[in-house]
């Protein structure tokens, strides 16, 4: 395949909101000795794009500044290092920026073949969700089979993926979502229950439903005043884990809780891990995740797909907050 030496993409806007975000043109990125160069077919939106284009979740020093955190499409380049990737293989890949571009270069080891029975548009919705739950809700959380789950942001592209992780390996889940809509969703994707934080309160309905026991593992993305709730909604020895502070990162606790529970408090960001924890991940993914996924025990959740075109509209669908499930630009 010939590789141009231009390609459409959408870097980093000077000036924050979608209504700034342009496709413009530059030089296709050559991959590295350890990379691959992907021509995307597809790429998912994730809530850290919106916080990068408005300034607040800058790119790693030394990666791209263009957009996209995740990609699917066909491999047409390998650096001199690859040898168990090959040019025409078809691929999703976790990237640290560059996803929204025609081509985009790739860590090998964040590199994973396109499950078995998925296009590429389903593909492209894996990496970031995937990536971010496993790590936190399995390897930090250590979430095991008759747990209690509680995962707040139910129908978000996070949360949808936790449900179904969580339940694919036994535990018993609660969601919070903000309308009869999205929780009806997040019981058809599993949960067992599913609480309307705009009409409940969600930790003693969480209360109620484990008979007052509280939940053994908590993925938070909202912080704020969520972060005290959530010490009164764990349980004894509870581990609470928090990837996003959507509600504002500073909060006013009653630490008294942590030790009285002997709770744990722990938090990840994936972006800025180096590249053999990732490669970690991604290698635990590929054996304990992907053979759900192919077998269809954990399903894709895609909300709408809009072309690379519409990339302000895409934003913008995010940025309102009705979505239940993935966003997708399609390159095709």
């Amino acid at each position: 395949m010939s590789i141009p030496s231009l390609m459409r993409c959408v870097p980093t806007p000077d000036i924050a909101g979608a209504d700034h975000l342009e496709i413009q043109q530059q030089n296709v990125p050559v991959c590295g000795p350890s990379q691959v160069l992907i021509k995307v077919a597809a790429a998912g939106i994730n809530r850290p794009d919106i916080l990068q284009r408005d300034g607040l979740y800058p790119a790693p020093k030394g990666h791209s500044l263009i957009l996209g955190l995740e990609v699917a499409g066909e491999i047409v380049q390998v650096g001199d290092d690859v040898k168990e990737l090959a040019i025409g293989q078809l691929v999703c890949a976790l990237v640290n920026g560059g996803g929204y571009g025609e081509y985009c270069v790739a860590e090998r080891g964040c590199v994973l073949p396109v499950p078995t029975g998925l296009n590429l548009v389903e593909a492209a919705s894996l990496p970031e969700t995937v990536f971010t739950v496993w790590h936190n809700v399995f390897e930090r959380a250590r979430l095991k089979s008759g747990d209690w789950f509680l995962v707040h942001g139910g129908s978000s592209g996070i949360g949808i993926t936790a449900i179904q992780m969580a339940k694919a390996f036994g535990a018993k889940v609660i969601a919070t979502a903000g309308s009869v809509e999205k929780c009806d969703a997040c019981k058809r994707l599993g949960a067992d229950e599913a609480i309307n934080y705009k009409q409940q309160d969600f930790v003693q309905e969480t209360k109620t439903i484990t008979q007052g026991r509280g939940v053994n593992v908590i993925l938070d993305m909202v912080g704020g005043d969520y972060i005290e709730k959530n010490f009164v909604a764990a349980g004894v020895e509870g581990v609470i884990v928090q990837i996003a502070f959507l509600g504002g990162a500073k909060a006013n606790v009653n630490f008294m809780r942590l030790m009285m529970k002997r709770l744990t408090l722990t938090g990840s960001t994936l972006r800025a891990r180096d590249e053999p924890t990732k490669t970690g991940i991604a290698q635990n993914v590929l054996e304990h995740i992907w053979p759900l996924i192919e077998a269809g025990t954990i399903k894709p959740q895609i909300d709408r797909v809009f072309k690379f075109d519409e990339i302000k509209k895409a934003h913008q669908h995010m940025e309102q907050g009705n979505h239940i499930g993935k966003i997708i630009l399609d390159f095709c």
